[in-house]
């Protein structure tokens, strides 16, 4: 673990916030693959030795790190290495789709351990959907390593939905699974119930997808949107560092944008919705049409929010990926007033199909290791 100055996550000394401060000190370890020391962790968090030396006294004890080896010495005495035990717990990131499901297992590291797709049937009936994603969650499970602490379930579905009370607002008529059962449909409290009472969080497709991205320097926390079309099109904002959901945790309905007043009508009821307008395009197989369009979106968004980092993805995207770098980028290009002052990078989705799953597991993982999700 390299050292940089201070200040970096910053702690403190209050007995109070233990667990914050524990998280600060697992977020680092988790982030050195290599390890570090306690005086570079009392460095990084502007917590004292002491301090220090109690928490990790505590997650030794609590089998989440182990001491790994000394560092080479600097003329001193070498310092030992503490590092992240991958193994001491792991989390389940499903990826629920109108035709599709995938559940995949991780473990603290990201490391995983199980990944399953398999078709779903369009218009189930939700009862008949959380049976299936409980039993493949519980197959996942399995795969956990041995003595592992199952942590949670987190679940990227398409919204709009309400985060805080794990409902969907699936309200068109025919809903976007094809059944008006799911408007209103409490889906955390009936997987947690299948499972168990095993937590579950659920959140939009596009949120989980942007948590699945990895910081990209120091600008990093500025501003990340992630872009997402497949079915349909949406957003994930990550501003400063955190998940921007909105009031009623429903902010991200990027494809909602009206780009053409008198447009065809969509499904959420208004007309010329980016959306709508994308999606025709790609029924008739024009993804460079989609890409521009989804660019004019990205724009909008850049010069509402200054937005500095733009990451794509979803089955569309990932089809043509290379269309939709160069539409979007010159979209960007052509409405930005000055880029050379406001420079936007965009880029495919790390993570690529597993991105929703991915980050919907860090759903569960982010807040033990410090990350506000």
């Amino acid at each position: 673990m390299t050292t940089p100055p201070h200040p970096g996550p910053s702690g403190t000394n209050l007995a109070g916030l233990r667990d914050h401060n524990a998280a600060l000190v697992l977020g680092l370890l988790r982030a050195a693959p290599h390890g570090g020391s306690r005086v570079e962790l009392a460095t990084r968090t502007g917590l004292t030795p002491q301090a220090i030396g109690k928490i990790t006294a505590r997650l030794l004890a609590d089998g989440m790190i182990v001491e790994a080896g000394q560092a080479a010495s600097t003329g001193g005495k070498p310092r030992t290495l503490l590092q992240l035990r991958a193994e001491a717990g792991c989390a389940v990131g499903v990826h629920l789709e109108r035709d599709e499901l995938t559940v995949l297992l991780v473990d603290l590291a990201g490391r995983q351990h199980h990944l399953h797709t398999r078709p779903l049937e369009e218009g189930s009936a939700p009862a008949d959907t959380v049976a299936v994603v409980a039993e493949e969650v519980r197959r996942a499970l399995v795969a956990a390593p041995p003595g592992a602490r199952l942590l949670g379930v987190g679940v990227g579905t398409r919204g709009p939905l309400d985060h805080a009370a794990g409902i969907l607002h699936w309200f068109t008529p025919a809903g976007p699974r094809g059944s008006s059962d799911w408007h209103h449909y409490p889906l955390r409290d009936e997987l947690a119930a299948r499972l168990d009472g095993l937590p579950v969080t659920v959140d939009k497709d596009t949120n989980t997808a942007a948590l699945a991205e990895p910081p990209a320097g120091p600008r990093s926390g500025g501003g990340l949107a992630y872009v997402h079309l497949a079915a349909g099109l949406g957003a994930g904002l990550l501003l400063d560092g955190a998940l921007h959901r909105g009031t009623r945790t429903n902010a991200g309905e990027f494809g909602h944008q009206t780009v053409q007043v008198d447009g065809p009508p969509c499904a959420c009821g208004n007309h010329g919705c980016l959306e709508v307008l994308c999606l025709a395009e790609l029924r008739r197989g024009d993804h460079a049409a989609a890409a521009r369009l989804v660019g004019v979106g990205v724009a909008n968004l850049v010069r509402l929010l200054d937005i500095d980092r733009v990451v794509l993805g979803g089955r569309a995207v990932l089809a043509a990926p290379d269309t939709y770098l160069d539409g979007v980028a010159a979209q960007l290009k052509a409405r930005i007033p000055d880029p050379d002052w406001q420079p936007v990078p965009v880029t495919v989705s790390t993570a690529g199909r597993l991105a929703v799953a991915v980050g919907a597991a860090e759903l569960v993982l982010g807040p033990l290791f410090g990350r506000r999700t």
